[in-house]
């Protein structure tokens, strides 16, 4: 936002400029609305931006461009042609000093693990599906009963907690249902058997901007404005004032100044918490109380510069190590070439995962920077005299977490947010949900649509058979 400038009142006000936001924006602005979308941050893409280091690109986790959903996909192309590439996907998974091919290669994972424990690993599976949990309440009883308890411990729980920072026990199956439904051991056998990709979740394939997701979120801030539409940046929203069942104005902080705007209708992508503590009056106790228990996790990304043309060939790995903190390592240029200016050399990003206000979330730069050297040369990628440059982003409130007591939290909110009745909450923060950006952009559409007289349920979204990339562990 340009300094000194005021924001006025808008008929729809949308707080977060992030997939679900932007295309709800967009949506309406084909319908001769001209939102006014309010970001706090300085730029657009929330989650899915892209962040720029002297000329590299770094993703923000990784977004691969893969949807069931055809209006999603449609939108894409609209905004990107030929700027979306089509990727060949390759990934693996890192464990006791080797890697093994994900999805599951049956040759590669016998090899590895070597006849003894090749045979010990189909026993276990053998055992699981003689007497598995009956009941599954948990991320370790839903991975147990599908691909045994010796599986399950050499590829998802070691890099399942470093996301998580609690144990598998104490993780809801949820998760697990919405991350990697419809995979188990014997399927992924047969599709390593008999190839085709017979399971429909293990895409081989998906698209990418060829600068990087951000490139996107770009576009649409572009088409949003250009349409009527306004996107302020470094616009915090502080206070939404409430009278009865309405929201009549909102509170917003911009260069340092405050400023009251009124609306009709009120769209958020905000952290659902965050949202319950700017409501005024606030709301009564219960929903405070299951605000302050949502819990989630904070992200880092350790950005490398190696000086080396090739240093892995995946896409991204997954490091089922205790060893080392690294948790998933993205090799940007194996995404688009265009990520990296400089062709004899490579961007890699670091992912650690932390809680906000813990020991690495508040560590120096070059301290995590360090941190992440040694993990490189530890895993044999790179020796650290080989990192030229590094640089470090932060994300909070990255990842909603599916604690034992999650659910009831999200329903004692949910139910008071329905009284509510012109504020609509959306997206991965907005919901506690494990969305993807195509389920947020889906949201966004709907959020949109219910504007205009349609009858949508937008919490609907990510619990039908749409779901779009069920194999990742991601």
């Amino acid at each position: 936002m340009r300094s000194g400038a005021r924001i006025l009142d808008a008929k729809v006000v949308i707080i977060g400029a992030g997939p679900a936001g932007l295309t709800a924006a967009y949506e309406l602005t084909k319908h001769q609305f001209h939102p006014l979308v309010l970001e706090a941050a300085d730029k657009v893409g929330g989650l899915a931006r892209t962040e720029v280091y002297k000329g590299y690109r770094f993703d923000i986790g990784g977004h691969r461009f893969y949807t069931k959903v055809g209006e999603v996909e449609q939108l894409w192309h609209e905004m990107l042609g030929h700027d979306m590439l089509q990727v060949r996907r390759q990934s693996r998974i890192y464990y006791r000093g080797r890697f093994f091919n994900y999805p599951i290669d049956l040759a590669n994972t016998m090899v590895n693990l070597g006849l003894r424990e090749s045979a010990l690993t189909v026993l276990s599976y053998a055992r699981s599906q003689l007497r598995p949990y009956p009941r599954e309440d948990t991320f370790e009883e839903w991975v147990c009963n599908r691909f045994g308890r010796r599986l399950y411990h050499a590829f998802f729980q070691s890099y399942t907690e470093k996301i998580w920072g609690i144990p598998c026990n104490m993780i809801q199956a949820d998760w697990a249902a919405q991350r990697i439904r419809g995979l188990s051991l014997a399927s992924a056998i047969t599709d390593a058997f008999i190839g085709g990709n017979s399971v429909k979740t293990l895409v081989r394939e998906f698209e990418y901007p060829m600068l990087g997701p951000g490139m996107l979120w770009e576009r649409m801030q572009q088409a949003v404005e250009r349409q009527g539409g306004s996107v302020e940046l470094g616009a915090d929203v502080l206070r939404l004032k409430r009278d009865g069942n309405r929201i009549r104005s909102i509170v917003v902080r911009s260069n340092g100044q405050e400023s009251e705007l009124g609306g009709e209708q009120f769209i958020s992508s905000m952290p659902l918490a965050d949202l319950i503590f700017r409501l005024a009056p606030t709301p009564p106790d219960e929903v405070l109380r299951a605000a302050r228990a949502l819990r989630y996790r904070a992200f880092i990304l350790v950005g490398l510069i190696v000086k080396r043309a090739a240093v892995f060939p995946d896409n991204w790995l997954y490091v089922h190590s205790p060893h080392v903190q690294v948790a998933r390592i993205q090799n940007f240029k194996n995404w688009s070439p265009a990520m990296v200016p400089d062709a004899n050399k490579t961007s890699v990003g670091m992912e650690y995962f932390c809680s906000e206000g813990d020991q690495l979330w508040m560590e120096q730069d070059s301290t995590l920077v360090d941190l992440a050297k040694r993990d490189l040369a530890a895993l044999g990628l790179a020796t650290a005299v080989e990192v030229e440059d590094g640089v470090v982003f932060r994300q909070a409130k990255a990842y909603p977490v599916y604690d034992r007591d999650y659910r009831e939290h999200v329903r004692v909110i949910r139910a008071f947010l329905a009284s509510i009745e012109n504020l609509q909450t959306l997206g991965r923060a907005g919901m506690h949900r494990y969305n993807n950006q195509d389920h947020s952009m889906l949201a966004g559409m709907l959020a949109a649509r219910r504007l205009l007289g349609e009858d949508h349920d937008v919490w609907s979204v990510n619990t039908e058979k749409s779901y779009l990339e069920e194999q990742v562990l991601s």
